[in-house]
This record gives C-alpha cells, sequence and structure tokens, in this order.
C-alpha cells in the first residue's frame, strides 16, 4: 500500500521525505489557505520535494470551470493529480479530463454507487473519506472493502485511496482491507513508528551496550 501524506506544510513534506517512505502528497483548498501562498505556488513547492503523485483540488463547482481550472493545474507539474468532488458537475469534467490525459482523484466518496461512477468516467484515484462516515456511525472501512470488490470483478484500474484517516489502527485496517493508498496528516504518519516494547528494547540495548563498555574501558 502507498503511503501519502495528505498536507500542504512544507517543513512536514521535508521530514517525511528525509524518512524516504512517502509515496505522495494530496491538498485541498482549506490545507493550502493555512499556508498562505497561491495554490499554483504551493503546489510547485511540493512538487519539489516529493517525488509522487500530488494531488490538487479544483475549487470550481460547474463542469466547465472544473476543466479550466484542472488544466491549469495540470501544467504546473508532471506530478499533479488533478482532485474534483464526486458530483454530476465533478464527475462529467472528470471524463473530459480522463479522456484528455489528465489524471483526477475524485474526492467526497461516500458510496460505493458513487466510487463505480468515478471509475466509468476514467477516474486515476477514488478517494472514500473514512473517517467521516465513522463520525456518524457508519463504519468507514466497510466502504474501503466494497469498492475494493467492485473494481476487481470489472477490472477498474482506478485506484482505491483510503482518505480522512485519523489513527494508526485505520491505516492498517485500510492495507487488510486492499486500498491500494492511505493519505494521512503528519501525526498519524509520526505515530505509525511508535510501540512502547521498541522504546523499552533500545533503552535495555544502549543500557547493556554502556556496561560492556564501560567494563572494558576499565580492565584496561
Amino acid at each position: 500500500m502507498k503511503i501519502f501524506l495528505d498536507s500542504a506544510n512544507l517543513d512536514e513534506m521535508r521530514k517525511a521525505a528525509e524518512w524516504g517512505i512517502i509515496d505522495g502528497v494530496t491538498t485541498n483548498p482549506s490545507l493550502i489557505a493555512k499556508e498562505g501562498l497561491p495554490i499554483h505556488d504551493q503546489i510547485r513547492a511540493i512538487c519539489d520535494i516529493v517525488d509522487g503523485d500530488v494531488s490538487a483540488e479544483v475549487v470550481a463547482t460547474d463542469a466547465k470551470a472544473m476543466l479550466e481550472e484542472g488544466r491549469s493545474l495540470a501544467g504546473i507539474h508532471e506530478n499533479v493529480v488533478v482532485k474534483t468532488p464526486l458530483t454530476r458537475d465533478g464527475i462529467q469534467a472528470t471524463s473530459r479530463l480522463s479522456k484528455e490525459g489528465i489524471r483526477v482523484n475524485v474526492t467526497l466518496c461516500f458510496s460505493a454507487a458513487q466510487a463505480l461512477l468515478a471509475a466509468k468516467a476514467g477516474a486515476y484515484i477514488i478517494s472514500p473519506f473514512v473517517g467521516r462516515l465513522d463520525d456518524i456511525g457508519i463504519e468507514g472501512m466497510d466502504l474501503i472493502s466494497s469498492i475494493t470488490k467492485i473494481y476487481r470483478n470489472y477490472g477498474f484500474q482506478t485506484q482505491v485511496l483510503a482518505a480522512s484517516v485519523r489513527s494508526p489502527i485505520h491505516v492498517i485496517d485500510a492495507a487488510k482491507a486492499g486500498a491500494d493508498i492511505a493519505t494521512m496528516p503528519f501525526k498519524v504518519l509520526d505515530s505509525l513508528f511508535n510501540h512502547p516494547l521498541t522504546d523499552k528494547g533500545l533503552a535495555q540495548f544502549l543500557k547493556d551496550w554502556e556496561k560492556v563498555f564501560q567494563e572494558t574501558h576499565a580492565s584496561r
């Protein structure tokens, strides 16, 4: 499973890139707005740091404007994937952009029926929001399982991206459900490293090593 960082913060990008485990980035208008730079400048800067798919979302709501905005975003860098919402206009724009060879990430997906439409429109990625479904008492990870099954049944090439991921458990469950990608905030990515037994084991190794070093030094 690929791991994407859901962020527009360049410091987070640099840190994650140093670890060597990031396959791409997802952004949205809210994340971009927090950084205070024009979207084209911010996306270009992200592409300079992370070598992988970088999703940039349109803010237009009608198909014609989405097409224009999507083409503009795709022109920023070869790694840009245009994000469109799962609306009627969004699917129309997805179909047109896909036919033009522009890769599209269809976002705000909350049902398997919606995911089927996105795949039919030629989406490169579909982004089901698991955390937001959990918020209203629906098991978000069940949606990932349903979509991956449908896509396998019919040979759709659309990649399933688990979005609205909020914990390490979400990440593991997404991998078990067969998601192609999980995108997550930096704090969730960072938390994947953590386990108390790792910390305890490392402390013991260092303690044992220091003891041997001290004894060797004292015998000289």
